[in-house]
């Protein structure tokens, strides 16, 4: 059986902002940041943040928060385009997240908390209440936000809640409230079935001989789905997290209302069958129709 391990990701570059008396800090931090980061080390001089945001994906400054937020203010456009900036005082006891915090700067703030045990002071309401944003949604989804200014209905609605991700195919006229955001998606979609118990080491073996019979690979899967049965199947839900990728489960209703071209061994649960229809679903062409694979089933599309 295979082991199970996330995709590795490109490391981001990272600017580490600070004054001479704190370089040994930011070494310490560049040190404990290495393995996800790209971390150059800069000193701090007036009027340089504007090319350090242009530069750098991220940026950390050893130095108070109201520093920061003086040099970064004239910088600003919106969230979606601001860099993820987070001060760190000189202590090394503290990391808040200044803006970019569902781009990149909560994650950061985390990350320095698991490598050099600093406070994450993270204050966006979704990620201090453990729940969901759409950010993280569509970045999980391998997907872009077209209508971006519903961002805040959907968080609003996620601190309550958990709001449904749904695929209409086209071609279609498509017309919204300012509370439906309206993503993207790119990359291939992995309809998963799986017998009771399934291990995450079966589930990834699975999906690697699939991807092998289409040329493909792990770095290209958008997300995965299945039929709501499975949403407590902890393999599966291990798997993809080995994956790092978004887990979609679909309803009855929404399974069969697809027509797979094979049979499939879930009509004795009164469905149309589970990972070929779930493909069929949610991506715009079936590139591999259902393999059994031992104990898993799995179906490639791609959008």
């Amino acid at each position: 059986m295979q082991e199970v391990t996330p995709i590795p990701e490109p490391l981001k570059s990272l600017a580490i902002l600070l004054f001479p008396r704190d370089r040994d800090k930011g070494e310490r931090i560049a040190q404990a940041l290495s393995d996800r980061y790209q971390s150059t080390i800069i000193l701090y001089e007036e009027g340089r943040m504007k090319r350090l945001l242009e530069r750098y994906d991220l940026l950390v400054a050893i130095m108070a928060v109201g520093i920061v937020t003086r040099s970064l203010c004239r910088h600003l456009q919106d969230k979606w385009r601001d860099r993820p900036v987070v001060a760190v005082d000189s202590a090394l006891r503290c990391a808040v997240p200044v803006v970019g915090g569902h781009h990149g700067a909560n994650d950061l703030a985390l990350h320095l908390a698991e490598g050099l045990g600093l406070y994450p002071a993270i204050t966006t309401a979704t990620d201090a209440s453990g729940r969901p944003c759409l950010e993280s949604v569509a970045r999980r989804l391998n997907a872009s936000v077209l209508n971006r200014s519903s961002s805040k209905a959907i968080n609003l609605a996620f601190l309550k809640e958990d709001v449904p991700v749904l695929r209409l195919k086209g071609p279609r006229i498509l017309l919204v409230d300012e509370d439906v955001a309206v993503l993207k998606g790119k990359g291939l979609v992995l309809g998963v079935g799986a017998r009771k118990g399934i291990s995450p080491d079966e589930v990834l073996e699975a999906v690697d001989r699939a991807l092998e019979e289409c040329g493909r690979r792990r770095e290209e899967i958008a997300f995965l789905a299945s039929a709501w049965i499975k949403r407590e199947e902890e393999g599966l839900l291990r798997a993809a997290g080995a994956l790092d990728r978004e887990i979609i489960f679909l309803s009855r209703e929404e399974l069969n209302s697809q027509k797979p071209t094979t049979p499939s061994r879930a009509e004795d649960l009164g469905l149309a069958g589970v990972a070929e229809p779930a493909v069929l679903a949610l991506a715009e062409r079936l590139i591999l129709p259902k393999r059994a694979y031992g104990r898993v089933t799995i179906a490639i599309g791609e959008n």
